[in-house]
């Protein structure tokens, strides 16, 4: 499958777009705390991204019905919001998308409620990590392995594992686009990166296994070893020089 590349009018709606991810993860970091539904958070972030002249990228998306993903504890991915109370040493993990003129933005954080294990708050600080460790080699002529081998070294070396059974992607005019980007691999393999490619990259980690499962209601993704799971993701534009992440704040405070 063909990589489309962005012009400078796609890759201006996609800052745009990716501007109001951002607004709303900042929202959703003073919104997390113990008490507040994952509704409520899913209501707040609706309200802003529609307020923006923007579209929930998730809504709707092959029949999800909320505009957030909110995965809370075990959950990696795709939790869906609703009357889930979030108590003290918690942690939830946020998944934003926004259309904003026909493009897109996607990105996640997790977040701890109120005060977390120690556990906890490593997983949620490597996993960010591993996110910037990656994104060094979001480079012209660099290959899709470079990416996913130093996501991969650096979550491994501190203890947690790579969830494998899903992966970052191609963005732009569709929410996913091609190509893959594995959050594992080898350096040297895989696509070459060219500039005007659009990647959302996005590492998912595990504290007790890589292994996942899919609950019943065909979005919820948790782990298998019943450990807890974190998620880091930016969308992120390849350049001639260094990448530029599309779904931080302008003033580059997240």
């Amino acid at each position: 499958m063909s990589v489309t590349l962005k012009s400078a009018r796609e890759i201006g709606r996609m800052r745009a777009a990716g501007q109001i991810v951002a607004e709303v993860h900042e929202l959703m970091r003073s919104h997390t705390r113990p008490g507040v539904t994952t509704g409520e958070l899913n209501r707040v972030a609706h309200e802003h991204i529609i307020k923006s002249d923007g579209t929930p990228s998730f809504l709707g998306y092959h029949g999800f019905p909320g505009s957030i993903c909110t995965s809370v504890n075990e959950q990696i991915v795709h939790g869906i919001p609703g009357d889930r109370v979030l108590n003290e040493g918690d942690i939830v993990s946020i998944d934003v998308g926004v259309i904003y003129g026909g493009y897109h933005g996607d990105a996640a954080r997790t977040l701890p409620v109120g005060e977390v294990s120690a556990d906890a708050r490593d997983l949620i600080r490597v996993t960010e990590e591993s996110f910037w460790a990656g994104v060094l080699l979001a480079r012209e002529n660099y290959r899709m392995g470079d990416i996913g081998s130093a996501i991969q070294t650096f979550a491994e070396s501190n203890g947690f594992h790579v969830v494998r059974d899903y992966v970052g992607h191609g963005i732009g005019r569709e929410m996913h686009e091609a190509p893959q980007v594995p959050n594992f691999g080898e350096p040297g393999t895989g696509r070459r990166l060219r500039r005007g490619m659009t990647l959302a990259i996005e590492p998912m980690l595990n504290i007790g296994s890589p292994g996942t499962v899919e609950l019943e209601d065909g979005w919820t993704v948790i782990t298998k070893s019943g450990g807890y799971s974190a998620h880091y993701e930016n969308t992120v534009l390849i350049t001639d020089d260094e990448p530029e992440v599309l779904t931080l704040l302008a003033s580059g405070v997240i």
